[in-house]
Formats: structure tokens, C-alpha cells, sequence
């Protein structure tokens, strides 16, 4: 049986939050060309048809800050991947 996906704004919400929890400026790559609109959504689609979404806002109040998302989120890789492309900027001085 294939999952119903959840409320919009519900995951829009969570992606930033898991975001903010992990220091991935999702502004700061779409702004530097890391970040595509279409790939923003596609985030927060992925978060819509996770299956651990419903646990992700008791995971977030618990942690404030995380080097990296929670090995069940679908979207770990991308948030790693985004932070990664940021700090090789940082340190190149752009």
C-alpha cells in the first residue's frame, strides 16, 4: 500500500527546522547556485513520503543542533551533500 503523503506546509516546515538543526543554510545554497528551486521541493516531497515524518518533530525538539539529520531521514545525504558544498566555499574565501 503506497503511503498518503503529508501536509505541504507540514514538511516545508521540517525541512527547515532539520535544516536549521543541522547548519545547512538552505538559503545561502540556493543563493550560490547549490540549491535549484525544483530540488527544494523535491525535499520537501521527499519528507512528505517518509516514513519516519511523524517522528521527525519529536527528533527536532530533542535536538537543537546535530552535526547530521537522523539516519532515517530521507534526506540526510542531500543536507550532508549542501553543508559539504558550503564549507569547500567557506573555505575558498566565496
Amino acid at each position: 500500500m503506497m503511503k498518503v503523503l503529508g501536509k505541504l506546509m507540514t514538511h516545508f516546515r521540517q525541512v527547515g527546522r532539520m535544516a536549521k538543526a543541522t547548519d545547512t543554510d538552505l538559503v545561502g545554497a540556493a543563493r550560490a547556485g547549490d540549491l535549484a528551486q525544483e530540488d527544494w521541493a523535491d525535499m520537501v516531497q521527499t519528507c512528505r513520503r517518509c516514513q519516519w515524518a511523524g517522528r521527525c518533530d519529536g527528533w527536532l525538539e530533542t535536538h537543537d543542533h546535530a552535526d547530521h539529520a537522523p539516519g532515517t531521514c530521507l534526506n540526510r545525504e542531500r543536507f550532508d551533500l549542501l553543508k559539504a558544498k558550503a564549507a569547500a566555499r567557506d573555505n575558498k574565501g566565496g
